[in-house]
């Protein structure tokens, strides 16, 4: 089955900056572009980076298996060889990691490979991995 894809628009500060961060570090093709926003193709979805002098920033935290999340954030769950291919990128590129590579709910539902960048518009990514697919929704409880 092909999964459909997604749309987000994101508010950058400088958009050279986080097109550059997209495409160069994350390694995602350029789709449209404009003066004020550019599309990236971050791994089948469109991610719209739209030029915002004025960007909100984020919300809170929360805590989720003893780390402290940042929200909003958004992102993208990779097959595991694809996810371990990444965090080893953005670790030889000194990525700016809000939450370093790491195993969440070991031996539980649900367990996953997960991490946290943080753009250089300060929009927070999380890219995520499943050794079993099924577990993607999977409750603990």
């Amino acid at each position: 089955m092909t999964r459909p894809r997604f749309h987000l628009a994101l508010p950058v500060p400088d958009l050279d900056a986080c097109r550059r961060f997209y495409t160069e570090t994350l390694g995602a093709p350029v789709g449209r572009e404009a003066t004020r926003w550019v599309d990236v193709d971050l791994w089948g979805h469109q991610v719209s980076l739209h030029l915002v002098e004025d960007t909100p920033g984020l919300a809170g935290h929360n805590p989720v298996d003893g780390d402290t999340i940042p929200v909003p954030h958004f992102g993208v769950i990779l097959d595991p060889p694809d996810w371990r291919a990444l965090a080893d990128r953005l670790d030889a590129l000194d990525a700016d990691f809000v939450l370093r590579p790491k195993v969440r709910f070991a031996g539980e539902a649900g367990e996953q490979g997960t991490f946290f960048v943080r753009d250089p518009g300060g929009n927070v990514l999380e890219f995520k991995c499943f050794a079993d697919d099924r577990m993607v929704f999977e409750r603990g409880d």
